[in-house]
């Protein structure tokens, strides 16, 4: 399939990647899990910068506008590369219509950080045209809103979101700020975040990931202990440990959405909703690493669109369920966060002067995701932690 990312992803595992490129992050840090996973990725940066914006230092580059990137999706169809091109007899593989005709061949989009309402609108128009296109194409979508209590996006998106992009989306990865934010829960408990994954659900999004929550007491400042025993408690407890990090993930049944969505417009109870749309819910957690990383979202959402793209009822792709995906899926997270503390320690044991700029710059490069190195947990995710599945 094809990805944009904005990433775009044809049908034959193509990609379309719509994100920002710079350093390990955005574009740099989704496509090569995908390309990896064996999907063919087309890109389209939402900004170019000489870096990210976290160093100290600033940052040189360039921002596309909204009719920048209709410009240049006009460019793909023009041409006829937004079509699938496929030898007659292959309507299995290519996504011919019943009249025999051509129709999309981006089976998949992925979008990251939009930093400007306008841009976001495009979006929103590119994705409807796509689908338009291909009907089985897969949306998703990494809501980058912001982090910890502060926004990195004009908080007027979060309006756009809501109305114009979670009703197209399939997949949808928001970290704990940006699901409160889209839902107005304040996750505190395991039955916040179902509830809000239920308010998404209702918007028509099929499968919510939140990849990261801290639930209050967990919080301790110490580092924590590397050494730590994995697979916090014993596996049937949903608990929160000390010093963990949890991540939720919630499916709706995709053969009921219709069917659920009519529901809630008629006002039918909850009981009765519940029971038309049986939902999926799975925690797990995995415990806190020191130091602050970025492009850590831009690598769930990925490694999520790869590892679902033929979610069918209760299996994945290869036949894995929902809690074995959520558990390859912290896996690799924790292995490619843990390798890069492990390489910042070691990268700054040989600085001295945290004061100068050029240090401040050198500490903050030194935590860039090693990617290329976590090659292998990729391939053959690490089974380090257990999903819980939720009643």
């Amino acid at each position: 399939m094809g990805i944009a990312y904005f990433c775009l992803s044809a049908i034959t595992g193509n990609v379309s990647s719509l994100m920002e490129s710079d350093e390990d992050v955005g574009n740099k840090a989704a496509v090569f899990p995908l390309q990896l996973l064996g999907f063919d990725v087309d890109i389209i940066n939402s900004v170019d910068f000489s870096n990210h914006t976290g160093y100290p230092n600033g940052w040189e580059g360039s921002v596309m506008d909204g009719d920048t990137l209709l410009k240049m999706v006009d460019g793909l169809e023009r041409n006829g590369l937004l079509l699938s091109d496929f030898p007659e007899g292959e309507e299995e593989f290519c996504g011919k219509d019943g009249d025999g005709a051509r129709i999309g061949r981006i089976g998949n989009v992925l979008t990251g950080y939009i930093g400007s309402e306008s841009f976001l609108h495009s979006v929103v128009t590119v994705v409807q045209k796509l689908k338009a296109l291909n009907p089985k194409c897969r949306y998703v979508c990494d809501p980058v809103l912001g982090d910890r209590g502060k926004f990195y996006v004009p908080p007027e998106l979060v309006d756009i979101y809501k109305k114009e992009v979670l009703p197209l989306a399939d997949v949808i990865t928001p970290n704990q700020f940006e699901i409160e934010q889209l839902t107005g829960i304040d996750i505190q408990t395991i039955a916040d975040a179902q509830n809000a994954c239920r308010i998404l659900h209702n918007l028509g999004v099929s499968l919510v990931l939140i990849t990261s929550i801290i639930f209050p007491g967990t919080e301790i400042n110490d580092p924590i202990d590397n050494t730590m025993v994995e697979k916090p408690g014993d596996g049937t407890e949903a608990t929160p440990p000390p010093n963990s990090i949890g991540m939720f993930v919630s499916r709706r049944r995709t053969q009921q959405k219709t069917m659920c969505q009519t529901m809630q417009q008629q006002n039918i109870d909850s009981e009765q909703e519940q029971h038309c749309c049986e939902e999926e819910q799975y925690v797990l957690y995995t415990p806190k690493l020191p130091g602050f990383f970025t492009g850590t979202g831009d690598v769930c959402a990925a490694l999520c669109l790869g590892w679902t793209a033929e979610l069918n009822d209760h299996v994945v792709d290869d036949g894995l369920s929902l809690g074995d995906f959520l558990e390859k899926l912290a896996g690799t997270m924790h292995a490619i966060v843990q390798r890069t503390a492990q390489n910042a320690l070691k990268k700054q044991s040989r600085y001295h002067d945290d004061s100068s700029r050029g240090e401040k710059s050198r500490k903050v490069s030194s935590f860039e995701l090693k990617l290329i190195q976590s090659r292998d947990d990729i391939l053959q995710p690490p089974r380090s932690f257990r999903a819980v599945k939720l009643q």
